[in-house]
């Protein structure tokens, strides 16, 4: 058993229609038929949506993907039309709002992976591949491939895990035309941020992008290249060979399975909320990786 500890009710306004509550976004459409995403400061861990937010951790990843949406607009057309708040809308929603443009979402997580970790790990420990894609011996946890590679997964629902699948299963799922376009904007939009992240001092080991069709263009959709959607670490401080520490909730999961927090995972119990030194360092480092990326000073 897994979802959301405490799941919220969606905040009604006029002239928007709810339709979905995600782990971190609240999804609405307009009477216009635009998409509005709201971001929460929710958090998730082990498949579940926790019951303590994170202050700030919606806006930081609003802004971190405006800002990468601009990164890569050469490359890729995205959903973004308009920041402005819709009227009626809470004041709370400033800054953690996109009115989107409704696109026919491809059902893939489009993953890229530079480096070896997570699930990429477990599978080339048993295979020597990753979503069948054969690698090299002698590679070990933060490991920097030969070249980045396509790894797609399946869309979960909340309290659920993403699945990897290979690409062949992508092209029979959405047809080979489609799944060829995925793996190449997914790999051209993965090494343009892998690059501009690396000047920062910071490694894009991995990420998640989500895509739809305008017509017949392929659209970049959802959140990019937050800390939510990819792995960044510190350059300075990689080790391949060990776990590395990760611009992320690693301080949310550490402290989840210590002993500290009293919790199985193993377990049906839900998690229980999150001490303030918790949610202040994950906190911290939401807003450190939005600064070191974008050269700004959050505000």
């Amino acid at each position: 058993m897994s979802g959301f500890v405490e799941k919220p009710e969606p905040i009604q306004v006029p002239g928007l229609v709810h339709l979905h509550t995600g782990k971190v976004r609240e999804l609405y459409r307009s009477e216009a038929g635009d998409l509005v995403m709201v971001a929460s400061d929710r958090i998730s861990a082990y498949d579940w949506v926790l019951p303590t937010e994170i202050p700030d951790k919606g806006r930081v990843l609003t802004q971190l993907s405006l800002w990468w949406f601009d990164q890569l607009a050469d490359l890729l057309p995205n959903h973004v039309l308009s920041t402005e708040l819709p009227a009626g809308a809470p004041a709370d929603w400033a800054g953690r709002t996109l009115v989107c443009k409704s696109l026919n979402m491809v059902p893939v997580e489009c993953v890229a992976r530079g480096y070896l970790t997570g699930s990429g790990l477990v599978e080339y420990d048993e295979s020597r591949t990753v979503c069948g894609l054969a690698l090299p011996e002698g590679l070990v946890d933060g490991s920097e491939l030969p070249a980045p590679i396509f790894t797609p997964a399946t869309k979960a629902a909340v309290g659920e895990h993403d699945e990897n699948v290979s690409y062949e299963e992508v092209a029979r799922q959405v047809g080979a035309e489609t799944a060829a376009q995925l793996r190449q904007a997914t790999l051209a939009a993965y090494s343009r941020a892998r690059d501009i992240a690396r000047d920062r001092g910071i490694i894009l080991a991995d990420t998640k992008f989500e895509f739809g069709f305008d017509g017949d263009s392929l659209v970049l959709a959802d959140e990019v290249l937050t800390p939510d959607s990819s792995r960044f670490w510190p350059a300075e401080q990689w080790e391949p060979g060990r776990a590395q520490p990760s611009y992320d909730k690693q301080f949310v999961r550490d402290w989840l399975t210590s002993a500290e927090s009293g919790w199985d995972r193993r377990s049906e119990q839900p998690p229980p909320p999150l001490p303030e030194q918790i949610v202040d360092a994950t906190r911290a480092k939401y807003v450190e990786a939005y600064e070191r990326l974008t050269g700004t000073t959050w505000s």
